[in-house]
């Protein structure tokens, strides 16, 4: 449920730091550069932390959803948003990060806090007020094909292959066959559906414009990523009191969903997949993105008991499966800036 970007590598999904959804990935959406941060090497298995990723970044769906039922979908982003921060931020004082310097490269953190998190965090939370988190975390797996279809017009290196555009049309075909088009859409919240597949659009939008304008910047992926989630989260409490009153008062379980999904999904997923990148790399690292819409929608049906047909699981395979076909190598040797996220 959270996205980190390499500007410099050959693709988000092989970033230095990764480019994983989600929240939503998501991924926490974070853009970094090619300075990556020394990890020593951890004393838990890289398997036990892939999979610990991979159940953050899927349950993250779920904690939108809890968390919008005691919040406004603008309060919950930007209780994520300084979880997230927080957790960021005591790791940079811990590892004696230093701010990114320049007004120029804090323009550009600002642009990409916009794209990979306050804009797709609060479509997501607006999302879950009309889907279900299953719903959600499925359209949040089509990132990868909307960044294969967006670098294919924005970055003059990337090639079509017929690989990669049959990826692209059996993911889309998923799509449509989650979302039930042969029964003309029915029963299907329009407004919540099409907020959720703009959220996934926009991490691939901050990618590529994280690959232009944020290589070679000098800063440390840590550095970097900590920054721009505080813009995020400056940008969310800019516009939370123009759209929400106060809430009345702090339910326990809407509050503690909230702080999770920023300290767990938004802050310590970072932190895990900055060392998974480093210990096994960014093509074991990035394949944590599949597993997030099965995670996603198993736990919408055990935990919050909702309804799942047969079209949803069937459809999400077809997604997955394209993402995994658009990955392969552009012509000329250069993967596409495709990405794939987390809420």
């Amino acid at each position: 449920m959270s996205a980190t970007v390499t500007p410099s590598a050959t693709s988000p999904t092989e970033s230095a730091a990764g480019a994983l959804p989600p929240a939503e990935g998501s991924f926490s959406g974070t853009a970094v550069t090619s300075a990556a941060v020394p990890v020593a090497r951890p004393a838990l298995d890289w398997r036990i932390r892939f999979g610990a990723l991979a159940l953050i970044w899927g349950f993250s769906f779920l904690l939108i959803k809890v968390g919008t039922e005691g919040y406004a979908p603008f309060q919950v982003t930007l209780g994520r948003l300084l979880s997230g921060t927080a957790v960021l931020a005591v790791a940079m004082v811990v590892r004696r990060e230093r701010l990114p310097r320049g007004a120029r490269t804090w323009g550009h953190l600002a642009v990409a806090a916009f794209f990979l998190n306050a804009l797709p965090f609060s479509l997501f939370a607006h999302a879950e007020l009309t889907i279900p988190s299953t719903l959600a975390g499925i359209c949040n797996a089509t990132s990868p094909l909307w960044g294969m279809a967006l670098s294919l017009v924005a970055l003059s290196e990337d090639r079509p292959t017929r690989r990669r555009v049959a990826g692209l049309g059996l993911g889309f075909l998923g799509v449509l066959t989650v979302l039930g088009a042969w029964q003309g859409f029915s029963g299907l919240d329009f407004g919540g559906t099409a907020m959720a597949l703009l959220a996934s659009l926009s991490y691939p939008i901050g990618w590529i414009y994280v690959r232009r304008t944020l290589a070679g910047s000098g800063s440390s992926t840590l550095a970097l990523t900590g920054s721009q989630l505080f813009l995020g989260t400056a940008q969310i409490a800019l516009v939370t009191p123009l759209f929400t009153s106060a809430p009345d008062g702090f339910p326990l379980l809407p509050t503690l969903a909230v702080v999770a999904l920023g300290a767990l999904g938004t802050g310590l997923a970072v932190l895990l997949q900055y060392g998974l990148v480093e210990e096994v790399g960014p093509t074991t690292a990035q394949m944590v993105t599949y597993f997030i819409p099965v995670i996603a929608t198993a736990a919408g049906v055990a935990v919050l008991g909702e309804q799942l047909s047969w079209n949803t699981p069937v459809g999400a395979l077809v997604v997955l499966a394209g993402a995994a076909l658009t990955q392969g190598r552009a012509r000329g040797g250069r993967a596409a800036s495709s990405g794939a996220s987390s809420d």
